[in-house]
């Protein structure tokens, strides 16, 4: 049995009660599992790791506390366009909910106008809204898909995802190089073969 003698003392420097942002019952739960591992939650590099964690899980989930229409803030606005508009290779960080690993890549999203366009911006933001949940790579595609139908009311919207799923390549089946691709085309989109597949060759394409 370690003696009293031998454990790692504090150092005032690292005393996670001086936080001001402490969430106690989320890092109790942190410092348990750091137990369940093997590991001693009172040595000096694991002080404030119980912190920490909480903190950055709040931090990789602040989508549940995001709202799209705030998100927005108003940033629809009239215009005679209704060529597509495309924003491409937008990155993105998410939490799989099957064993919380991340899965990360890059959305490309497309709509049609439909007297109405958003400012370029805000797409991003609409994927990070999703995307900061515990999440499936294809609901998530869905999600953005949907909102932004719902925002604009556009002639058509399509959302492709293409990501990297750590569940697949740090265990399991430890495939390095797999990439997950997923879609969602609404309205013209999906009903059109030749607008589907300009999207396609659009996002495909270089500057």
């Amino acid at each position: 049995m370690r003696s009293e003698s031998m454990k790692p003392r504090r150092p005032a420097s690292q005393d996670p009660t001086q936080l001001d942002d402490r969430e106690p019952s989320f890092e109790h739960h942190i410092h348990g599992i750091l137990s369940e591992i093997g590991e001693d939650p009172e040595r000096e590099g694991l002080l404030k790791t119980p912190y920490r964690v909480a903190k950055a899980y709040r931090f990789l989930t602040q989508g549940y506390t995001q709202d799209v229409e705030q998100v927005l803030n108003g940033a629809i606005f009239e215009e005679d366009y209704n060529e597509m508009v495309i924003v491409k290779d937008i990155d993105f960080y998410s939490l799989c909910e099957h064993h919380m690993l991340p899965f990360f890549g890059r959305c490309h999203i497309a709509y049609i106008p439909n007297g109405r366009i958003i400012g370029l911006s805000k797409l991003p933001r609409i994927v990070e809204v999703f995307s900061r949940r515990l999440q499936v790579q294809e609901r998530m595609t869905q999600q953005i898909a949907e909102a932004l139908q719902h925002a604009l009311r556009p002639l058509g919207v399509a959302v492709v995802c293409e990501g990297r799923h750590m569940c697949m390549m740090m265990r399991g089946v430890q495939k390095q190089n797999s990439v997950a691709t997923t879609s969602e085309m609404l309205g013209a989109f999906e009903a059109n073969s030749k607008t589907r597949e300009e999207f396609l060759r659009l996002i495909n394409t270089g500057f």
